[in-house]
């Protein structure tokens, strides 16, 4: 067959010639041109194109090689200069060195430092990813497709072949690369492929569009994996799957790409702030040491055992256990992290903006109750058999009040009444018309449109009301009466639907929005939606952390506020999107900052809602399930989405609840805050610290006849310090810390240092002082003994710093950390006292201390801590924050 060598030959590179011959295919010999049939394909057939095409999956980021990933661990700035300093290292004190005098220790516990860093932060990462991939296997996309003659049934989408027939409605992710054989009103966004926002119109047929090389996705009758349908239904034929399809093609262009975040931009500032530092202050120590001790060689090596110190290499790795951890928590509460700093987005939240139906609310609907356009009850269920019909015969997507419908009608035992009918067009439902129509034909020939949707969206196509047995003009007084039932079981917390109808249709086919007119209004339709039970205390806590709550929703006024009424929202200060329509941009900004509930918003203005409050600084998330709420997902910072979601919408968003409980949206606070506030520890210790040994070292170069400290004391010190920093991921954060969102601030950074930083300097020249008048280490005869000393006192102060700056309390009495940070931290510190008393110790150049240095230490470490304690409430009550 020539058409099956085409398809082998060309399964690896896009043929743009190919997709053109299945789009000009005439609409009769399309089947045997992709080599399938009307029935579509037998079980045996899908078996074979499945060894022959694999899984229908383009390449992505959930599964990341180990050793790729083990590799791009190594991959950031403080690493590279680590690197750097190794090889410089391995240059000096090796190969440049005399046979016999090498030096390997600098360039060992270097490279340990590179190495325990990745393996640490390779781990975490790992830890995460195979957490989060196994919640992933839990949410399946399908779709549903049409084989060997049976029903139309659910598929999941990976299992789909070329041959495969598969329809398509409202929400759904175009599962792979589909010729269109049969479409109604079908509009598809293709912004992830163009990133063209205007739907596009297929067509079964090429509608005079002309193929162009390399325009192949602007073909009428082709639809594109990853690409949404917005309105509208279709049936199709896939000719493309997994990395074959037009998106496989470009796929590794676009893996790995997403968009920076605050807090990429928050790390990335900090982490070259730090660089900065380095870059200026160690040329300084050089040529200091270099021009007051003479020995230049010497100056250089000790030059770059401070470099190596004030590189703070462990941020890479604090940052990704903290996110990895704040990830694997939220895992054990069934809850799907996609992007790893979404994490830290939940702790810098304060607004969440939500939908409504799904979220808020149940995803179970509960038709309550069916009535006529004059209120009285429908004992012969004439509006719920109309209303029947149009949910069972629409193609379209099924939302959750059709499902009730159908629901209630399997209840009842009514559902044989569909068989006296048969469906001769559709009119699909869109978010401008808020409404569908079904056309159907009985056994006599006898046709009617069924229109059902929104009460006002309905009252505008209707021109008659049948009540009584009778059909009266639909006088605005009938209108006003309609409005008022409608809103007196809005009232109530129920949703209403509007039923109408027009019979002796006339018109064969191709119906239009035309045809929605001089329609009879016949009822109503009402639904119970409540709240679901977590709802309230959901967002009563939300409330308490300091996030703000915000209803957008397509639903009406009175609807939308009974609602928020039963969950706890305040209702006082509402906006609706035709509202917002009559305002400029200014009034709008304005308005935004107080409403608390939007209503009858359309999909484009929850995103500009959105946009408009992250342009005043605020950290949005937002939540939802529906294919309206896909531009809202993807326009916040953090978007957040159910399993029971549209396709569209748990692409687009950063976070997938698995189950109904919505305190897991608290839980996801807590841990971004806990996330932040402990990445701002290491780094509020790291760069204070470095900033005040800078000083110390700056004293003891311009004043001391010798080196304060040998470059391998300077490494043994960091590599200790490093290993003590390893547990504070697993720290806790105070509850005062947890109660507001907390957000990055690189000019709180530089006040911390200046501030904070010198304090540990002062403390360091009192210890060098202590050893040159009370021990007699003034002469380089005796440096061996200052320089121990310093290098106990300025590890044990630097680890213990960790207590002083982990809380804005008093460490130990008010607020102590966990036990691992303890326990790390207290061995790190022993170890460091141990070591000048070791062979290793003696082998580096360290000595035994005499017993009477010890209370001085002592002294020095208690006078440390309290003067931190006095100058960090000085400086919360000036600055109001800590960490």
């Amino acid at each position: 067959m020539v058409w099956k060598k085409k398809l082998r030959s060309s399964q690896y590179t896009f043929n743009s010639e190919r997709v053109f011959l299945v789009a000009t295919q005439p609409g009769k010999s399309i089947y045997s041109c992709l080599q399938t049939t009307k029935l579509g394909l037998t079980l045996r057939e899908v078996q074979e194109r499945q060894s022959i095409y694999g899984r229908n999956e383009v390449i992505h980021e959930q599964k990341k090689n180990p050793f790729i990933l083990f590799v791009r661990t190594f991959i950031n700035p403080f690493i590279g200069v680590l690197t750097g300093l190794a090889i410089i290292s391995l240059f000096l004190d090796v190969l440049m060195a005399e046979p016999g005098e090498q030096e390997w220790a600098g360039v060992i516990i270097i490279s340990s430092m590179v190495l325990f860093s990745a393996i640490l932060r390779f781990w975490q990462e790992w830890r995460a990813s195979e957490a989060t991939d196994s919640l992933m296997k839990m949410v399946k996309n399908t779709c549903l497709a049409k084989r060997a003659g049976e029903q139309e049934e659910e598929i999941d989408i990976t299992e789909l072949v070329p041959g495969d027939i598969v329809y398509l409605a409202a929400g759904d992710m175009v599962p792979a690369d589909i010729r269109i054989i049969d479409s109604k009103d079908l509009f598809i966004s293709q912004a992830s492929l163009t990133g063209e926002s205007e739907p596009i119109e297929k067509f079964p047929e090429v509608q005079g569009q002309q193929f162009r090389k390399g325009s192949v996705i602007e073909l009428d009758n082709i639809c594109y994996m990853g690409s949404n349908v917005i309105s509208g239904a279709a049936k199709g034929i896939v000719f493309e799957t997994g990395n074959k399809t037009y998106l496989g093609t470009i796929a590794k262009s676009l893996v790995g790409h997403r968009a920076t975040t605050a807090f990429d931009k928050g790390i990335s500032k900090v982490s070259f702030l730090l660089i900065r530092f380095m870059l200026v202050m160690v040329p300084f120590v050089f040529f200091m040491n270099g021009f007051t001790k003479g020995d230049w060689f010497e100056a250089f090596i000790f030059a770059v055992s401070v470099a190596v110190g004030l590189t703070p290499e462990m941020l890479p790795m604090i940052v990704t256990a903290n996110l990895s951890k704040g990830a694997i928590a939220m895992s054990k509460k069934k809850t799907i992290v996609k992007n790893l700093n979404a994490i830290q987005n939940f702790g810098a939240m304060d607004i969440l903006c939500t939908d409504k139906t799904g979220t808020l609310t149940c995803d179970k609907i509960v038709l309550e109750k069916y009535i006529n356009a004059d209120g009285s009850d429908d004992n012969s269920k004439r509006i719920l058999r109309h209303a029947y019909f149009n949910s069972y015969f629409q193609t379209g997507l099924r939302n959750l009040m059709d499902k009730a419908i159908l629901s209630h009608v399997r209840e009842l035992n009514l559902e044989h009444l569909k068989n006296a009918y048969t469906k001769v067009d559709e009119i699909p439902f869109d978010f401008t018309r808020r409404r569908m129509s079904v056309v159907i034909e009985d056994r006599q020939g006898k046709r009617q449109i069924i229109t059902k949707g929104a009460v006002e969206e309905i009252l505008d196509v209707c021109s008659y009301a049948e009540f009584d047995g009778e059909i009266h003009p639909l006088t605005d007084s009938l209108k006003i009466k309609a409005q008022k039932i409608s809103e007196e079981m809005n009232r109530q917390g129920m949703r209403v639907l509007a039923v109408s109808q027009k019979s002796f249709i006339e018109k064969d086919c191709n119906f239009a929005i035309e045809d929605e007119k001089e329609m009879v209004l016949i009822g109503y339709l009402a639904f119970l939606d409540p709240p679901k039970p977590s709802a309230t205390e959901a967002i009563e806590q939300l409330y308490v952390h300091g996030v703000a709550v915000k209803i957008l929703s397509g639903d009406n006024d009175t609807v939308v506020k009974a609602i928020a009424r039963q969950v706890g929202i305040d209702t006082g200060h509402s906006l609706t999107g035709i509202e917002m329509e009559e305002m400029d941009e200014t009034t709008l900004k304005e308005a935004v900052k107080d409403t608390t509930l939007f209503s009858k918003l359309t999909p484009l203005q929850k995103t500009q809602i959105i946009s408009l409050l992250q342009e005043q600084g605020n950290t949005v998330g937002f939540l939802g399930d529906g294919i309206n709420d896909a531009g809202a997902l993807r326009q916040s910072d953090i978007g957040i989405s159910v399993d029971s979601a549209v396709d569209i919408a748990k692409e687009s968003a950063d976070i997938i609840l698995l189950e109904k409980d919505l305190m897991v949206l608290e839980d996801g606070v807590l841990e971004g805050r806990k996330t932040f506030g402990n990445i701002n520890k290491y780094i509020k210790m790291t760069a204070s610290s470095n900033f005040g040994n800078m000083f110390s070292v700056m004293f003891a170069s311009a004043f001391l006849p010798f080196l304060p400290m040998m470059p391998i004391h300077l490494l043994i010190q960091n590599l200790l310090y490093d290993i003590s920093q390893t547990t504070i991921p697993f720290d806790r954060m105070d509850p005062e810390f947890l109660k507001k969102p907390r957000k990055w601030d690189a000019s709180d950074l530089s006040r911390f240092m200046i501030y904070i930083g010198p304090i540990s300097s002062i403390f360091d020249i009192a210890t060098y002082l202590v050893m040159w008048y009370v021990f007699s280490c003034n002469s380089p005869e005796h440096q061996t003994l200052f320089q121990t000393g310093w290098f106990v006192e300025g590890l044990l102060s630097q680890t213990l710093i960790v207590h002083m700056i982990r809380t804005r309390k008093i460490p130990f009495i008010q607020s102590r950390a966990t036990w691992p940070v303890m326990g790390l931290t207290f061995l790190i510190m022993a170890v460091g006292i141990l070591i000048p008393f070791t062979a290793f110790g003696r082998s580096i150049g360290l000595t035994a201390l005499p017993l009477g240095y010890f209370p001085w230490l002592i002294g020095i470490l208690l006078s440390y801590c309290i003067l931190t304690q006095l100058v960090k409430n000085w400086y919360i009550r000036k600055f109001v924050r800590w960490l």
